[in-house]
Parts: structure tokens; C-alpha cells; sequence
């Protein structure tokens, strides 16, 4: 007998982008839950949680999941799509709340959560990106590109330094990141990404 993941997956085939309808208010509600959960899911529990607990915990039945999301892989490719999206436009925000220095490290913190949920869905993000339905190339620009907007602001104010290269910047994030996945120590992590910060304010004069 197949699953309801694998029978939804043969009968719900992609429409083109152009011919699919704007969901309704209540079916939109829906899927942002499925997905922030989905999102929480990952996060700790990795990519085999049961799609069940998920709509569940998100409050719908799993046949509106699958209505949303016909497979797994499909819903990874939401969360993964979701996350990138926010953290990647969150710097004009962060600034208009904080001063550039806390707005970079506040953004460094979302990042982290977003790093969390990548190696969550690792196993599924990889097959995403080798069949080509998860871009890649421009996800390391558009993660520079939030930093650089909020060097730019910094060397505008003087509270951050205005010899920096941005992706230099995202080169340091990363390697943070990547150092200390593998003991899962966010407190490590947190006193890093605060060294990473302190060395990107200016210096005085000599």
C-alpha cells in the first residue's frame, strides 16, 4: 500500500508558477503555520520528524498538509525558502530598531537560527539542490548583501569600521558557524559571533 506521502506526491503535480491561483486568507494562515512549525520541527528534531506531528502541532489535518506540500521534499524546499527570504531581508528592520553594531550582531544571532535549520534538513536540502529545484548561486550573495547594508549603515554612523569587505564578513559568519556545529554549544557560538562583532568596530587613531 502506498503512503499518503507518495500517492499525494504521483497525483499533485507542479503547475507553472504563472497559472497558480493566490490562496485564500484561511489557506494562506495555514501554510505560514505549517511552515513555521515545520521550521521549529527541523530545527530540533531534523527532517524525519513525522510530517503527522507536525500538522498536528500546526493544528490542521494531514490531508492539508499534503495539499500544500504533496511530499517531504516539497515542504523542506518551503521552510528552507521561507528562512532565506527572511533573514536575508531582516537587516533594514534590525537597524531601525538598534544602533548598527547591535543590529549586526542581533542579525548574526538570526542567521545562527537559520544555520540550525539548514543542518536540520541537510539530508533533503542536498537533494533538493542536486536535482536543481533549491537554487544555490545566489544564496551566499543575498546573505553578503544584508551584511554590506548594514556595514554600509555602520560606516556612515562611525559605530562600525568602513574597511571591511562584506563577504569577507559572511566568510568569518560561516566559519564561526561550521567551527562549533558539531559540539552544539550556542553559548560558544554566541561568545565568537561577539569577538567576530568587537573586531568590526573602529579603532582609535594609533
Amino acid at each position: 500500500m502506498s503512503s499518503p506521502e507518495s500517492a499525494s506526491a504521483d497525483t499533485s503535480a507542479e503547475r507553472p508558477a504563472a497559472t497558480q491561483r493566490p490562496l485564500r486568507a484561511h489557506a494562506q494562515r495555514n501554510r505560514d503555520k505549517l511552515i513555521a512549525v515545520a521550521r521549529a520541527a527541523f530545527a530540533t528534531a531534523g527532517d524525519t520528524v513525522p510530517l503527522e506531528s507536525i500538522a498536528r502541532e500546526a493544528g490542521v489535518g494531514i490531508g492539508t498538509l499534503y495539499r500544500h506540500f504533496p511530499t517531504r521534499e516539497a515542504l523542506v524546499e518551503a521552510v528552507y525558502a521561507a528562512e532565506l527570504d527572511d533573514i536575508a531581508t531582516s537587516a533594514p528592520a534590525l537597524l531601525e530598531r538598534f544602533p548598527p553594531q547591535i543590529a549586526l550582531r542581533a542579525w548574526m544571532e538570526r542567521y545562527a537560527a537559520f544555520a540550525a535549520v539548514k543542518r536540520g534538513m541537510a539530508d533533503a536540502l542536498r537533494a533538493g539542490q542536486a536535482s536543481g529545484r533549491i537554487p544555490t548561486s545566489t544564496t551566499r550573495e543575498r546573505i553578503t548583501a544584508a551584511i554590506a547594508t548594514i556595514l554600509a549603515k555602520g560606516a556612515e554612523t562611525g559605530s562600525l569600521r568602513a574597511d571591511v569587505d562584506p563577504d569577507e564578513v559572511t566568510t568569518m559568519v560561516l566559519g564561526v558557524l561550521l567551527a562549533t556545529a558539531a559540539r552544539d554549544t550556542p553559548e560558544q557560538t554566541g561568545r565568537l559571533l561577539d569577538l567576530l562583532v568587537d573586531a568590526l568596530l573602529p579603532r582609535a587613531a594609533g
